[in-house]
């Protein structure tokens, strides 16, 4: 016998079908519910993470309208600064007065909308302030403590918006 006749012979011989077992009224109910108990349990976790989304949606447009005026204040604050060197050097007179009030109203707007200045304290605080250099500790300045604000800190609401530029004493 060739092994083309073989591999036709095998090819022949019938395969044994599974038997399809008939599930009675009482199994075919048993599954329908374990199924439907399933599709619930899966709408449930549905809409569970439906109503966390809403939730975490309504949180984050809450977060973004509060902070709105983040990106601005920041573009503002140097213009607030140029107006401080401005009248640190201006002559009394007319221009010094012009320029003052002027950054009284802008410092004014920019409180109206949630900017406050960072108040230095004697203590370094790392969340609101940058220690730009360190000096050495001495008998007036104790280590950690606040020697000199270089440049003005600000928050925006709750948020840092420029820490407050310091120098430190370290020993």
């Amino acid at each position: 016998m060739s092994e083309d006749e073989s591999s036709e012979e095998q090819a022949e011989e019938p395969v044994p079908e599974e038997e399809e077992i008939e599930l009675t009224l009482e199994e075919q109910l048993a599954e329908a519910i374990a199924r439907a108990e399933k599709a619930e349990a899966e709408i449930t976790y549905r809409e569970a993470d439906i109503a966390n989304l809403r939730r975490r949606t309504a949180t984050d447009k809450a977060e973004l309208l509060k902070f709105a005026g983040f990106n601005l204040a920041n573009r503002i604050l140097p213009v607030l600064d140029s107006l401080d060197k401005a009248l640190e050097v201006a002559e009394e007179g007319p221009m010094s007065d012009g320029v003052r009030l002027t950054r009284e109203n802008l410092l004014q707007a920019l409180q109206a909308e949630g900017l406050t200045q960072i108040q230095v304290g004697p203590e370094f605080d790392p969340k609101t302030m940058e220690a730009i250099t360190t000096l050495p500790a001495s008998d007036e300045h104790q280590d950690g403590s606040v020697i000199d604000t270089l440049e003005s800190g600000w928050m925006y609401k709750d948020r840092v918006l420029r820490p407050a530029r310091v120098v430190v004493a370290k020993e």
